[in-house]
């Protein structure tokens, strides 16, 4: 089993690290949205089929792979919402429906993702300022969505970055509701009930 030019089996080591920091990613999300399951550095490499050594090869600790999970749930969220809104066509509501659709399908096909990033995270001290800047990412982003690529009203920063807030806000509460149980609704009003509070906001 000699290593050639970096190479084992034909997989350079970049790409071996890339691999196994993937593993421990998802790891680290099937374990943190387990509540059976103490979210710990050694439930995750037992969850990943990897060694503590392979762990801190990626991250610094527990909290810097946490980060990470939430880093990439927000920047899924973020690239699903976008390219739905893209493809919705020209129309400003067909547009909002179609990105807050896609965001509410994605929790859908993996709830462990706004378990995670909406729920979970609050319960962990050091995660809840980047919590709270990946909401105030999302809420200038939608800023940004209803002036930019909605075509909806030009107002303030100020304005924007208030309405972005209350929307997002929202509904991170009621996504948290949801998938709590204690509210009864279906994806489509869920759907509905977002985009009247969104249009609301920036119409």
């Amino acid at each position: 089993m000699a290593v050639q030019s970096g190479l084992y089996r034909g997989v350079s080591a970049e790409d071996r690290v890339a691999e196994r920091r993937a593993r421990l990613l998802d790891a680290g999300l099937a374990v943190w949205a387990d509540p059976e399951t103490r979210t710990t550095m050694t439930a995750i490499c037992a969850a990943a089929g990897l060694t503590e050594r392979y762990f801190y090869e990626s991250f610094a600790g527990l909290d810097d792979l946490l980060e990470a999970v939430m880093d990439q749930i927000a920047a899924e969220i973020e690239q699903t919402s976008i390219r739905a809104a893209e493809q919705a066509g020209d129309d400003p509501v067909a547009r909002v429906r179609a990105s807050i659709r896609a965001f509410v399908q994605l929790l859908i096909d993996d709830p462990r993702k706004g378990r995670v990033a909406i729920i979970e995270s609050v319960a962990v001290p050091d995660l809840r300022r980047r919590r709270t800047a990946l909401l105030r990412h999302l809420a200038h982003r939608s800023a940004i969505d209803a002036r930019e690529v909605l075509g909806l009203a030009r107002r303030t920063d100020h304005e924007d970055d208030t309405a972005g807030l209350l929307f997002i806000g929202g509904m991170a509460e009621l996504v948290t509701a949801w998938l709590d149980g204690t509210l009864e609704a279906t994806p489509e009003e869920i759907v509905d009930a977002a985009s009247r509070a969104f249009l609301g906001l920036y119409g």
